[in-house]
């Protein structure tokens, strides 16, 4: 693989919005605790503000409950509350999961939110591996029954993270990966019509799934599979959706970054071990490259899209911007160079599995993005990211945009 030779000043990859839909804003969040709790002490201790609004979350009240899980986020945005977390662990994970189970859709997206939170502080061990195995079955099942967009997309966002930070085996990651996929190809009886699954519901399941495909090994996967995806992300590149389209482009980068058609032509067994030979063998890897030429005019195309009724400038830069770094990538194996400020400090990304990881991350934790990424050591070893300074006062508003530079001379 090689570096881009050309560089452009953005990337449609990294949003530049910092909000979160289901997080509020810091005054907001800080007045909700103060009538959760029923005090005026805006000097109460940080810890003492977290366990009223745990208590709060016993309540009968939804709306107090809703409260509760917004103060709760915006104090694990602003600040990384180990001591909290060390002591009442478990029945902040339980409560969320409680909301999960019976909360309104608002309750239920602020509850996904809050344990994805939960998984990003505590890191990896074993209170890691107890909110996978306690997550993974309530979560499954509220997707099932899901119609609600905003509660379909939490409860996937939420199961993205808490994969990502606490899986240990393969199995485990194609587990959580299966649940995603199941929401655009469900098993129906043959009596259930089939509907149409919404836009935003899609883009999520596609960025969901891509952002834990980074921390597979392609070699463990196969060729089935990965026939199965490339060709259904190609149908999404002809989609009105622009959000699902690049969605599905991130993700073919993704998967012919992990070298997929070597892995075709080297791999000669099905999942029972079996060998291919011959034509069997020999049709699966003209598939994939019969599948790659496709994809390239597809992405040819939208790289030079003209812009249509109701598409705005941004949007349609975005794609464009996107589907040129992928072409690029396809046709020549170029690497989008990318470099983030993140207070005092520059973050250096490589490769598409970066991009996704930062990309997704950055989306999910909005506010408390900058304060995560210099305290944070799960995410330090995740981006090999050593923040020279980790307390800066008022970091979150000196994070600059992205840029597309070159990377900065050595000292």
């Amino acid at each position: 693989m090689g570096r881009r030779k050309s560089q452009r000043k953005n990337i449609a990859m990294l949003d530049s919005d910092e909000d979160n839909s289901s997080v509020s804003s810091s005054s907001t969040a800080r007045s909700d605790l103060m009538s959760v709790s029923g005090t005026d002490d805006v000097q109460v201790d940080k810890d003492s503000l977290l366990e009223q609004a745990l208590d709060a979350l016993y309540e009968k009240r939804g709306s107090t409950r809703e409260k509760a899980l917004a103060a709760i986020i915006e104090a694990f945005n602003t600040n990384l509350p180990h001591q909290f977390v060390e002591k009442k662990f478990a029945t902040l994970l339980h409560q969320c999961l409680n909301s999960i189970k019976k909360g309104s859709s608002k309750e239920i997206a602020l509850a996904c939110h809050a344990i994805g939170l939960l998984a990003l502080t505590v890191g990896s061990g074993d209170n890691a591996r107890e909110i996978l195995d306690e997550s993974v079955a309530p979560i499954s099942h509220a997707l099932k029954s899901s119609s609600d967009s905003l509660k379909t997309v939490s409860l996937l966002e939420c199961l993205a993270v808490v994969t990502f930070v606490s899986a240990t085996e393969t199995e485990e990651t194609e587990r959580s990966m299966q649940i995603m996929w199941q929401l655009l190809h469900p098993k129906l009886g043959s009596n259930v019509v089939a509907v149409k699954t919404p836009a935003a519901v899609v883009t999520a399941v596609v960025s969901t799934w891509a952002f834990l495909l980074t921390t597979m090994d392609g070699c463990s996967l196969n060729s089935k599979y990965w026939q199965e995806s490339i060709s259904y992300f190609s149908t999404l590149l002809d989609k009105d959706d622009r959000s699902v389209r690049i969605s599905a482009g991130e993700a073919l980068a993704l998967i012919f970054e992990t070298g997929i058609e070597k892995l075709a032509a080297g791999n000669k067994t099905t999942p029972d071990g079996s060998v291919l030979e011959g034509n069997k063998y020999r049709e699966g890897y003209t598939h994939i490259l019969g599948l790659k030429s496709k994809i390239l005019n597809q992405v040819r195309s939208l790289s030079a899209e003209a812009g249509g009724k109701g598409s705005t400038k941004k949007d349609l830069n975005s794609q464009r911007n996107l589907f040129k770094d992928v072409l690029e990538f396809l046709e020549d194996g170029y690497i989008p160079d990318i470099s983030m400020k993140i207070g005092g400090d520059s973050l250096q990304m490589s490769t598409w599995s970066e991009l996704i990881q930062l990309n997704f991350l950055k989306h999910f934790l909005g506010g408390g993005f900058v304060k995560h990424m210099q305290d944070n050591e799960l995410l330090h070893d995740v981006f090999g990211f050593t923040p020279k300074r980790k307390h800066i006062l008022g970091v979150e508003h000196q994070m600059t945009s992205v840029e597309k530079q070159s990377p900065p001379p050595e000292p």
